[in-house]
C-alpha cells in the first residue's frame, strides 16, 4: 500500500510537471513567433516598395513543427525521468526481469563480428536506443531553437547550421550506442567499414562528394541561409542547405536544386556574405560639345539627393571615353542593401534625366556617314547629323 501510494503521488507530480513545462514551452514558442513578427516587419518597411530583389529571410522551423518537435522530447524526457523514479519504487519486484539477460538469441563464435552472446536484454536496450536516437534526431532540433537559440544573437544561418550538425551527431552517437549494446567487436568491425567505405567511394562517388561538401558548408559557412549568391548564371538567394544538395530560389520564385559539390569546387559570388554594401555602376553618354563640368556637377547632385545611396564611400563621376559618337560618363554609387540596387538605380536615372532637360545637356546618339552613288556623275557625300530626342526636336 505504501509504494502504491508513492506511486499515486509520483503521477500527480508529473501531470503537474508536464502542464508547467507545456505551458513554458507555449510561452517560448509565441515569444519566437512575436520576434518572427517583429523581423518581417522591419523588413518590409526597409524595402518600401513590392518589386526589386527579394531576400529570403531563414525559415528553419515554422512555428507548428517547433510546437511540435518541442513538446515530444519534453514529454519523452519527463517519461524517461518518472519511469526511473518509478523503477526505484518497484525495483525488487522488477528484479525477475534479469531472466532476460540469461536467454540467449545468439552465441558468439570464433571469427563473429560479436563478442559475446546476444541476449533478449541487449536486443531490447538496442531497440531503445535505436528508438530514443530517432526521436531525439527527429525533435532535438526544435527544442533547441525554442529554449536556447531564440534566447541568442546569432548571426543569419547559424541557428540552421547548428540545429543540422545537431541532428548529425545524435544520428551517428545513436549508431554507436546501438552496436555496442549489440555487443560488436569493433576490432572486426573496422575492416568491414574499410571495405565498404572504398566500395561506397567508388560506387557512389558523387553522393559522398556532395555529403562531405555538405559538412564543409556547415562548418566553413561559405553560404548561409538568406544569403544572395551568384554562381554560373544563376542568381538568387540560399533557401535550404540539406545533406547532398543545397536549394536557391531565384528571383522568379523558382526552387533549384544545386549539389553541394559545386558550391566547394566552382566559383561562387556570395553578395551578403560580410557585407551587404555593394557598388551600382550607371552609365551615360553626352553629345561632343557638352559642358563636362556641368555634367559632373548634375550627376554629383543626382545621387547625393538619393537617400538610398551612402555619403561612406561616396559617390564618384568620371568621364571615361571620348568616344566617337558620345562622351561616356560613368557614375558609381554604392547602396547599403542589396534590395537598394534597383531601386537607386531607377530614382538616380529619372532624376538626371530631369537635371539634363533642364540644364539642356543632350543624350549622343550614333552618328553615319552615308555615301550615295547616282548613276551619272560625280558621288555625293551626305553626312548625317545626330538625332536630338524628341522632347529637343521644338
Amino acid at each position: 500500500m505504501a509504494r502504491f501510494a508513492i506511486t499515486l503521488y509520483l503521477l500527480g507530480l508529473w501531470v503537474v510537471v508536464e502542464a508547467t513545462v507545456v505551458r513554458s514551452l507555449a510561452v517560448a514558442a509565441r515569444r519566437l513567433a512575436y520576434r518572427r513578427a517583429l523581423a518581417r516587419r522591419r523588413a518590409q518597411v526597409q524595402e518600401g516598395a513590392e518589386g526589386g530583389l527579394e531576400v529570403v529571410e531563414e525559415p528553419p522551423l515554422d512555428m507548428e513543427k517547433i510546437n511540435a518537435q518541442s513538446l515530444r522530447p519534453s514529454k519523452l524526457i519527463l517519461l524517461i525521468g518518472f519511469s526511473a523514479l518509478l523503477y526505484l519504487v518497484w525495483s525488487d519486484l522488477l528484479a525477475v526481469l534479469g531472466y532476460l539477460d540469461q536467454v540467449s538469441l545468439w552465441n558468439a563464435a570464433e571469427g563473429d563480428l560479436v563478442d559475446n552472446a546476444l541476449s533478449i536484454s541487449d536486443f531490447v536496450t538496442a531497440l531503445l536506443v535505436v528508438a530514443i536516437t530517432f526521436i531525439s534526431a527527429r525533435n532535438l532540433p526544435g527544442l533547441l531553437e525554442v529554449m536556447v537559440l531564440s534566447r541568442l544573437a546569432l548571426k543569419q544561418g547559424s541557428a540552421y547550421a547548428i540545429s543540422s550538425l545537431l541532428s548529425y551527431t545524435i544520428v551517428g552517437t545513436g549508431i554507436v550506442m546501438s552496436l555496442a549494446s549489440l555487443g560488436v567487436s569493433w576490432d572486426k568491425l573496422q575492416w568491414l567499414v574499410a571495405a565498404l567505405s572504398v566500395g561506397f567511394g567508388f560506387g557512389l562517388q558523387e553522393i559522398f562528394a556532395n555529403f562531405i561538401s555538405g559538412l564543409i558548408i556547415l562548418f566553413e559557412r561559405p553560404i548561409r541561409i538568406g544569403d544572395t549568391i551568384t554562381i554560373g548564371n544563376l542568381h538568387g538567394t540560399v533557401s535550404q542547405i540539406r545533406i547532398r544538395a543545397t536549394t536557391v530560389t531565384d528571383f522568379d520564385r523558382k526552387e533549384i536544386i544545386i549539389p553541394n559539390k559545386t558550391f566547394v569546387t566552382d566559383q561562387l559570388i556570395n553578395w551578403s556574405l560580410s557585407d551587404n554594401v555593394t557598388r551600382v555602376v550607371l552609365t551615360y553618354g553626352v553629345s561632343h560639345g557638352s559642358d563636362l563640368p556641368l555634367v559632373h556637377k548634375l550627376l554629383r547632385q543626382a545621387a547625393d539627393e538619393n537617400a538610398r545611396v551612402l555619403d561612406d564611400p561616396e559617390p564618384q563621376v568620371f568621364c571615361l571615353s571620348y568616344g566617337p559618337h558620345s562622351l561616356n560618363f560613368e557614375l558609381r554609387i554604392f547602396v547599403n542593401d542589396l534590395l537598394d540596387r534597383l531601386f537607386a538605380a531607377d530614382e538616380v536615372n529619372c532624376r538626371v534625366d530631369e537635371l539634363f532637360k533642364e540644364a539642356g545637356v543632350r543624350i549622343a546618339f550614333e552618328q553615319l556617314d552615308v555615301l550615295v552613288h547616282p548613276e551619272q556623275g560625280e558621288s555625293v557625300k551626305v553626312q548625317s547629323k545626330p538625332t536630338l530626342p524628341p522632347a529637343t526636336l521644338s
